[in-house]
């Protein structure tokens, strides 16, 4: 008979808390069943154990040169970078990271299922639409849900979700108002907003994962490089692309990718494929998000790995431990965005996610957005907690609360569109 203090990682909070619960050991017929818990609770504590908070205790590290090609010449101009090194970096993602990215299909269709005009109390044009890609004779069906603002005179720019939270967020009905997807704010705005969920496209768990898009490309589940859930979520985002080119109440030259967490991670991907997206927001994405991969604090790549297999490819597993031989990071990934801008968020309560090696990797980004004559209004150090810099083509903020996506996420998006659109309901 003993007693266990149980330590549980809550994926939603992206963070390890201590629960007290107190276990005690009875009868020898539960026996097996409370050691496997009693295992498992071990094995969380842990990669509890290996984080660190503490940023003295980070230590040094060297980030792989962005400016510099694999055969190690420089890298000076943007035809340099453009003929050249974002290719590469691309590249080292793909066989490294997020694995490939499959280009070619056989047919893709789109349905309109649902429509209301006078949506939101008639400020707005509602369409649910069904996008179905076909191929190897398997098809896959991702349900876009899409509000337009009314009476523009002109298509409407567009803010595009992948949401990895409950359904509810995006009802169509809007019976029930989530924070996560405050569609009334944005379509006031004078934004379209739109949103699909990630399970469409790969259902997010390690056992089913493979039961979307990767039906299409099963070539890819025998490579080591190969896609997998984020590069699935990504690749349905570029379907959602193909859909605005097809929508004229929409400007598709104007369209931002949204992500949240993983989520987040999978629109700094998508963004990076496929360059018709305007602008990418990475909301509180973290570990092989936006946040640094180097710096030992908050979650790593070992951690990542082993709790989402089902995320990156196999040759990712491989610097479990060793982020030293990366010979990427995300930074890079920021930098083959540009010249087009790029907003990321932190929380205050969530350390998990590495606030400040986010804000650094946006700053060493800065150099390629140089090339282009762009020029950075980030400071010099982490900014404050509540004070967002909303100029492109970097922008960022720290704000108070947990890992969550919130209306005051949203506002600065808008904000941050707006200074690159020169606000599109003024026009």
């Amino acid at each position: 008979m003993f007693a266990l203090v149980l330590v549980g990682y809550h994926p939603i909070n992206i963070q390890f808390q201590v629960i007290h619960h107190f276990i005690f050991y009875q009868s020898t017929h539960h026996h097996m069943k409370q050691l496997s818990l009693f295992i498992g609770v071990m094995l969380f504590s842990c990669l509890a154990s290996a984080q660190n908070y503490d940023e003295s205790k980070v230590g040094s590290y060297t980030l792989p040169k962005i400016l510099e090609s694999n055969n190690g010449s420089k890298i000076n101009t943007v035809k340099d970078w453009e003929s050249e090194r974002r290719g590469e970096i691309i590249s080292l993602f793909e066989e490294h990271v997020y694995g490939q990215m499959p280009k070619k299909f056989e047919q893709i269709d789109f349905k309109l299922k649902n429509e209301n005009k006078r949506a939101m109390g008639g400020k707005a044009h509602l369409k649910e639409i069904e996008i179905k890609v076909t191929n190897n004779g398997e098809s896959v069906l991702i349900n876009l849900l899409l509000f337009i603002p009314l009476n523009l005179k002109k298509p409407a720019p567009a803010f595009v979700l992948i949401n990895n939270r409950p359904h509810s967020n995006t009802s169509p009905t809007r019976e029930t108002v989530s924070g996560f997807w405050p569609a009334e704010d944005v379509i006031a705005a004078g934004y379209a907003i739109a949103a699909f969920h990630v399970s469409d496209a790969a259902p997010d768990d390690k056992n089913t994962y493979q039961n979307g898009v990767l039906r299409l490309y099963p070539e890819q589940l025998k490579a080591d490089n190969g896609m997998k859930a984020i590069g699935a979520w990504a690749w349905a985002a570029s379907r959602v692309m193909d859909y605005f080119e097809t929508d004229k109440d929409i400007d598709a030259k104007k369209v931002g990718i949204v992500g949240h967490s993983r989520g987040g991670k999978a629109s700094l991907w998508a963004a990076a494929q496929d360059q018709r997206f305007a602008m990418c927001f990475t909301n509180n994405s973290g570990s092989t998000g936006a946040a640094l991969s180097k710096r030992w604090f908050g979650e790593t790549v070992a951690i990542i790995n082993k709790s989402f297999p089902h995320w990156f490819n196999n040759n990712y597993k491989k610097f479990n431990d060793n982020e030293k031989e990366l010979p990427v990071d995300q930074h890079m990934l920021i930098a083959s965005i540009a010249p087009r801008p790029v907003y990321a968020t932190n929380a205050s309560e969530d350390l998990w996610a590495d606030p400040t090696g986010t804000f650094l990797a946006m700053k060493e980004a800065e150099p390629v957005y140089a090339l282009y004559q762009l020029k950075s209004r980030l400071p010099d150090n982490p900014p404050p907690l509540d004070t967002p810099f909303l100029k492109p083509p970097l922008g960022y903020h720290n704000r108070t609360g947990k890992h969550d996506l919130t209306p005051y996420d949203w506002k600065q998006f808008v904000s941050f569109a707006n200074y690159y659109y020169q606000n599109p309901t003024k026009k």
